[in-house]
């Protein structure tokens, strides 16, 4: 605690004014950017600080955080960095939910409703004229309230260019118009909602089988390909999707929109509604 302390003595200040005395966990911590949980007898919250190249990454998140209505947030800046305190979302993530799907061990008909919930939120965001930019089978949590997204540094308001460069998040779940875009600029890419519902069916596809939707090992594309091949593989559709279906009528509705050009993928409201007609 003293480093945390030593850090943003702010943070924890407006942390334990929400909750009283808090205890400190780690969440994580890499590439500048580390995250903790604080609970008191009044409250949970995280906290995020941002420091180096991170600190530009984490004061964007929070300036979302404020724009959306479902949200709030803290902010402050320290000599070096940047550090928000929001409340905690309590709840599996999308993958959790999933995890007995993937151990074949049932559960389908709550990892459906998990699905739909999901793609519901996203709906929702679109709706309300935002890009996520980084959807992943974590980065949904699954709340006593519905569904609320996670990792917010790459979203914008449509209309809006929040970073001066993009060069992608979760390669596997990028879509190839957006590889394609990356790779040839102009920067900054302009990033879509419906690159988001191409991540969205990613993360779907995933948490329903455990592996990425792209078969690299049959393109040749082993461990340790360079990102940049990578990229210019997913962009030029040059990789297969994946044949392994333990679950063929969600994951034909999945390949669906995996399989879609952009300006044919179905909406993220009309992937609910595709998702919501599979059998359990």
């Amino acid at each position: 605690m003293g480093e945390f302390t030593s850090h943003a003595a702010a943070a924890l200040t407006a942390a334990e004014d929400i909750c009283g005395p808090v205890e400190l966990e780690e969440i994580s911590d890499r590439r500048g950017s580390a995250v903790w949980k604080a609970s008191g007898p009044r409250g949970v919250v995280g906290i995020k600080l941002g420091t180096g190249e991170a600190a530009e990454v984490t004061a964007r998140e929070a300036s979302v955080l404020e724009q959306l209505p479902d949200y709030s947030v803290t902010v402050g800046r320290f000599d070096g960095g940047v550090w928000f305190v929001t409340p905690w979302l309590s709840g599996p993530s999308t993958w959790d939910v999933f995890r007995p799907v993937r151990k074949d061990d049932n559960g389908k008909d709550s990892a459906l409703a998990a699905a739909v919930a999901l793609c519901s939120s996203v709906a929702d965001l679109h709706h309300d004229g935002w890009v996520h930019g980084d959807l992943q089978p974590q980065h949904g949590i699954h709340t006593d309230d519905g569904v609320r997204l996670l990792d917010f540094a790459w979203s914008r308001q449509l209309g809006t260019l929040p970073w001066s460069t993009f060069d992608g998040t979760m390669i596997h779940l990028t879509a190839p118009e957006l590889a394609a875009r990356i790779m040839n600029g102009p920067q900054p890419v302009e990033t879509t909602q419906s690159a988001d519902v191409y991540a969205l069916a990613g993360t779907l596809w995933t948490c329903t089988t455990g592996t990425w939707p792209l078969d690299y090992e049959t393109a040749g594309l082993g461990k340790g390909t360079p990102l940049d091949a990578l990229r210019k593989a997913i962009a030029h559709r040059a990789i297969p999707l994946s044949t392994r279906l333990p679950w063929p009528s969600l994951q034909a509705r999945l390949r669906h929109v995996l399989m879609a050009a952009s300006d044919d993928r179905p909406t993220a409201a009309e992937l609910t509604m595709l998702v919501k007609a599979a059998d359990a």
